[in-house]
């Protein structure tokens, strides 16, 4: 088993490393980390900014800032990272914890080869977004029941270890609204329970009540606050072709957590090894998982991206049963897991997407350089056309992270952020930076709804911003899904509101 972890170790350091450098940049790697740099100078999320998640990423990351404004993106990255590897350890420790006596080290070593080696979700716990702390706060607090429930007696210190797992859960909803179910269902699991947990649904309920509390309290007055928790509903339609689409591509990302899934109930569903607190956990956060699964599944666009914090809740509940279950001291599980995720991760279409920008006809278009790379080279060039520069006008707001400079205001979201037609009109004609950095994300949607703004709007504001800027730099092919981006300089006599 030794040799094994080993092995896991060596894959999730190269998985690990390929994600952080060669990963491909997503705009709300931007937004969140110029969220918390926002926190970071004393503004609050919804009052003097647009946010549309809960606040505890921007608080959080606030902390940190040190990191990016030293080195940039990849200093985010690296940020996410620990964090996302931390939520990795205490999924192991869960796994562990779940597993039947002499299973434990197999669950254990399951568990992270099912996402310590899986591509897709490191790259998602790598890339500054809510997933890696929403994993890390939902595995804590799962960790934290699971103890209460199997290694703490009725009385004083059970009540209190869940009381800390209902706050983690709480903080869990703190990092994304979604995760907020697994809070209720496990509530209302131990007061289904009660009978053999007694009151331990009230100590889960005074910690998720006061972390709720702590996170959103100071929010839930501003009229922001209202339009966050409405922006993703405001998307509105329904495509049932996109949803399906999404589910297989969910499928495919974490094949082998499906496969073990699938061992755990219909092979292995007869064998109960685990003690009756060990099963109320896994049944606790297997329902969770479906909850929070399915009010993502519900969303009019549902992202699979959107999964990854809760896919580590069924990573672990298949490694722990099916390690238990197995009839041969689950060698062959651990080796078919490491197998199936060493297969998946090498055969990831997000190697090729990494390297490549599609295809002309015949020829396969290698990417000069990682899309990271290539971010930090147009930085440079930025600060060389404007070495004493403090603000970019840009919507891809991992420029403004990687050039530390700050966007006009309003702009804070990119290429998400809802900007009324004469407000856009208002800002290009003022020209307020010396530079602005535009590529094919600029104009291009209309938020909550992120339909396309019709051509002759984007039009109308390309011929405003041409009034007061020139061109003097394009890059091809750059940052997600690889449109152009040009660089304009402030003509001579524009109007400015400042460097």
């Amino acid at each position: 088993m030794k040799r094994y972890g080993i092995l896991s170790a060596l894959a999730f350091a190269v998985l690990a490393a390929a994600a952080v450098w060669f990963g491909g940049l997503n705009q709300d790697e931007g937004w969140y980390l110029y969220a918390a740099r926002l926190v970071e100078e004393g503004k609050l999320p919804y009052r003097d900014f647009a946010y549309t998640q809960g606040p505890l990423l921007p608080m959080v990351y606030s902390v940190f800032c040190g990191a990016w404004e030293r080195f940039g993106l990849l200093g985010g990255r690296l940020v996410t990272l620990s964090i996302g590897l931390a939520g990795l350890l205490f999924a192991v420790g869960l796994a562990r914890l779940l597993a039947a006596e002499g299973r434990r080290g197999a669950a254990g070593a399951m568990a992270f080869m099912l996402l310590g080696c899986n591509l897709y979700h490191i790259y998602y716990l790598t890339i500054p977004k809510t997933y890696a702390l929403a994993s890390l706060m939902l595995l804590v607090g799962f960790y934290l029941l699971a103890f209460g429930l199997v290694r703490c007696g009725a009385g004083l210190k059970r009540g209190t270890v869940l009381f800390g797992a209902g706050l983690c859960l709480a903080f869990a909803a703190g990092a994304r609204i979604s995760t907020g179910a697994c809070l209720a269902v496990a509530g209302f699991a131990l007061l289904a329970q009660s009978a053999q947990y007694g009151w331990s649904f009230v100590a889960l309920g005074l910690g998720g009540a006061l972390g709720l509390a702590m996170v959103y309290g100071p929010f839930v007055a501003l009229p922001g606050f209202r339009d966050a928790i409405l922006y993703h509903t405001a998307r509105g339609g329904f495509d049932p072709v996109f949803t399906v689409g999404s589910l297989s591509r969910l499928v495919r990302w974490y094949l082998p957590v499906f496969v073990l899934f699938g061992l755990a109930v219909f092979r292995f569903r007869d064998r109960e090894v685990s003690t009756p607190p060990q099963s109320s956990a896994l049944t606790i956060m297997l329902f969770s998982f479906l909850s929070v699964f399915a009010v993502q599944m519900l969303a009019p666009f549902p992202y699979e991206d959107y999964q990854v914090p809760v896919m580590a809740l069924l990573a672990v509940f298949a490694s722990a049963r099916v390690a238990s279950a197995a009839t041969d001291g689950a060698a062959g599980a651990v080796l078919l897991t490491l197998g199936m995720t060493w297969a998946c991760s090498f055969g990831s279409p997000l190697l090729e997407k990494w390297t490549t920008n599609a295809q002309d006809r015949f020829w396969p278009c290698k990417k000069e350089k990682s899309e990271l790379h290539q971010l930090r080279d147009t930085a440079k060039t930025i600060k060389e056309l404007d070495p004493d520069g403090k603000t970019l006008l840009t919507q891809d707001l991992y420029l403004a992270i990687e050039t530390n400079r700050k966007v006009p205001e309003g702009l804070e979201m990119g290429p998400f952020s809802i900007l009324p037609d004469d407000a856009w009109m208002d800002l290009l004609r003022s020209a307020p930076c010396e530079i602005a950095a535009l590529s094919g994300y600029t104009f291009a949607i209309m938020p909550p709804r992120c339909d396309e703004r019709p051509f002759d709007r984007q039009m109308a504001f390309w011929g405003a911003l041409k009034e007061n800027y020139r061109l003097v730099r394009r890059v091809e092919a750059f940052g997600q899904n690889a449109t152009t981006l040009l660089i304009l300089r402030r003509k001579d006599g524009a109007e400015g509101g400042g460097r």
